[in-house]
């Protein structure tokens, strides 16, 4: 039986998806560092978000842990429905809980991608985010290389991360700009690349919809959400949470509102 994508769909990375992502961001330990407390639960919230709510865009990242969810997602999911779109993240080192520092050079990006084609089992990347603009590394160096695994077939489609209109437009000379993935919430209202995806036809995906936790009661969280979802089709939220019966009441608020 198929499910009713919450909040309706949108296209990504050449698939239709649900509008409404999940972020795994919050399956692992505190500081988005090593394994979840309750690994049982982490793919719990995985299959129901997939399986039970119709959620057919999970994002996630190689930082995250570093390496815990991508493994959690093919633990809970492989082998991936047709439908379902897993976008991944390269280019971020973790060097403790809580630190992120940007990593673009070409070895490490090369090397990054293949350790997450491993992990996930899969032949192919549907889409690889540069998860951060490296300032100590050329963008074309950086860009290029994630092309060059596309040419090759293990990236389908390659997104920016935390970016600047200004940067989008630069990207644009060397790439295709499948995604945009920038903070947006009511706290965090404005952000000018919003418009310009818009204009040039690019999904724009808000990470921390929900300003991690600060809007997560369920009348705030519906406001969050259906505020986003407002501002455009092409506007796709990835909320992330630990809890299935949070990941049910986000799915419920949605589509409440929505459909």
């Amino acid at each position: 039986m198929s499910l009713t994508p919450p909040g309706g769909t949108t296209t990504i990375a050449g698939k239709t998806v649900s509008r409404l992502g999940f972020g795994t961001m919050r399956l692992t330990g505190q500081g988005t560092w090593g394994d979840p407390d309750d690994r049982h639960r982490a793919i719990r919230v995985l299959r129901h978000a997939v399986h039970t709510h119709g959620i057919t865009h999970i994002d996630t990242a190689d930082a995250y842990g570093p390496h815990t969810c991508e493994h959690l997602i093919k633990d809970a999911l492989y082998p991936y429905p047709d439908d379902v779109l897993i976008a991944t993240k390269v280019g971020m080192v973790r060097p403790a809980p809580n630190m992120w520092a940007p990593h673009g050079h070409p070895v490490y990006l090369r090397a990054s991608i293949e350790a997450s084609l491993r992990r996930l089992n899969t032949d192919r990347l549907d889409l690889c985010y540069l998860h951060r603009i490296d300032p100590e590394v050329p963008l074309a160096d950086q860009l290029g290389t994630l092309q060059a695994m596309q040419d090759e077939g293990k990236i389908g489609h390659i997104g920016l991360s935390k970016v600047t209109s200004e940067s989008i437009r630069l990207a644009g000379k060397y790439i295709s700009v499948a995604a945009v993935q920038n903070v947006l919430n009511l706290i965090d209202r404005y952000d000018p690349a919003l418009e310009l995806c818009r204009d040039l036809g690019i999904p724009y995906v808000p990470y921390r919809p929900l300003d991690a936790g600060n809007l997560a009661r369920e009348e705030r969280m519906a406001t969050a959400l259906h505020w986003l979802l407002q501002l455009g089709s092409h506007v796709a939220p990835i909320p992330s949470t630990s809890n299935p019966e949070h990941l049910h009441q986000i799915v419920s608020v949605t589509a409440n509102g929505w459909l």
